[in-house]
């Protein structure tokens, strides 16, 4: 079962469904022209890592860099690879795992506001929720869940009637709740006493947005939408809660299924096929959200230089602890805080949070100075590389992120 960082739907829900004739409308729609490039040197640098992409089978791939003099934005392969249109630029897309830290920095808020405390724990907001084999909330605290260190199981391991085409072609528009989700999750032995380890379960971020609501009496998107969207400008920035569309323009996001047996770069896992429609409900806290690079770029410099939480909060973000051996040879020197990463690079390191859901595949990257961004949007999270060409072993958007933030100046 694929469990990475970055995914939000494990490899029992990475599916999609075919909708005739979406594609080309969508991709198309709201168009404009290319950005002026200010550095022709980095966007010509970032071009050709965008290009790169392709033979590890990104039907399309749109990458903006954010700094302090203006932006950088390049875009490669195909928004729609049947009617051969570019991705729009001004795309939105789901952003899967990138949910984490907005939720994160909610709870945080919170905690600033001497509403919660890190220390507490869950029983203390969601009695007798976290109560089943071995899971148990009067052990976890709000820190560990933010964390990945509560040992609470991964609900999407519940989900293995969405491991073939089929079976997603029947349930990708249900509603989850968020208590149908811990459900899923309660099914399973924990997967280690509470503090003792980490391990990325998207379970955690379920309870955080349950202890959300139950502190401040609205919904996670609600107070989300309050606390960061809003005031930080994101104007296409997106919680859809149960809503399956993705506003336009979009490119369409492309998904691959599994044969017995077969590995992500095996070409008996199938051809690609239209998962741009999804009820992200499945997903919830732990990554329903749609966004654009522009905002996603706005967001990560605006978290790291103070503008979405005080002080003594950032503080507490940014204290990591170690992952593990399959995520450091992804990301090397990968270090987990509160719903945000810390990844080694060539010029030092920087924070990170990126996200995969059925049909797309966001990365990203902030120094920590916030002085530049980057976001990459890939409408797969299924590769298909080219023959012969295998998966590397660190993630495949490495060198456009580090050349994005290390780069030209």
């Amino acid at each position: 079962m694929k469990r990475s960082l970055m995914t939000v739907v494990v490899a029992a829900a990475v599916a999609g469904t075919a909708v005739v004739g979406i594609g080309v409308a969508q991709a198309r729609s709201g168009d404009r022209p290319v950005p002026v490039a200010f550095r022709p040197g980095l966007t010509a640098t970032l071009q050709a890592d965008a290009d790169a992409l392709q033979k590890y089978g990104a039907p399309g791939v749109l990458a903006e860099v954010d700094t302090a003099r203006g932006d950088v934005r390049v875009r490669s392969g195909y928004g729609n690879v049947a009617a051969r249109t570019p991705v729009p630029w001004n795309a939105k897309f789901r952003i899967g795992s990138f949910t984490k830290p907005f939720v994160a920095a909610t709870v945080l808020q919170l905690v600033g506001e001497r509403r919660l405390a890190l220390d507490d724990k869950v029983e203390r907001f969601l009695p007798g929720l976290i109560r089943a084999n071995g899971n148990d909330g009067r052990k976890i605290t709000v820190r560990q869940l933010l964390q990945h260190t509560s040992g609470l199981p991964e609900y999407t391991n519940a989900m293995t009637d969405m491991g073939t085409a089929e079976g997603f072609q029947q349930a990708r528009l249900r509603t989850w709740t968020s208590a149908d989700l811990v459900g899923l999750a309660m099914q399973f032995p924990a997967d280690f006493p509470p503090g003792e380890k980490w391990n990325y379960s998207n379970t955690n971020y379920v309870v955080a947005s349950m202890i959300i609501e139950k502190v401040t009496g609205h919904t996670w998107q609600q107070e989300v939408r309050r606390r960061i969207v809003k005031p930080l400008g994101l104007r296409h920035t997106y919680l859809p809660g149960t809503s399956a569309v993705i506003p336009r323009p979009h490119a369409v996001g492309y998904q691959r299924f599994p044969g017995p047996g077969a590995t992500v770069d095996d070409p008996r896992y199938g051809e690609p096929i239209d998962a741009t429609l999804v009820n992200p409900s499945l997903a919830g806290p732990a990554g329903e959200m749609i966004s654009t690079t522009e905002d996603a770029d706005t967001f990560l410099r605006a978290l790291v230089t103070g503008k979405v939480l005080r002080p003594a909060q950032l503080a507490e973000m940014q204290r990591t602890v170690d992952t593990s051996d399959e995520l450091r040879a992804r990301w090397p020197g990968a270090r987990y805080g509160l719903g945000i990463l810390w990844a080694g690079n060539s010029c030092g390191g920087y924070w990170s949070h990126g996200g995969d859901i059925p049909g797309f595949m966001t990365r990203n990257g902030v120094t920590p100075d916030g002085s530049r961004s980057v976001t990459v949007s890939i409408n797969t999270d299924s590769l298909k590389p080219d023959p012969g060409v295998r998966l590397p072993a660190v993630d495949i958007t490495t060198e456009l992120i580090d050349h994005a933030l290390c780069g030209v100046r």
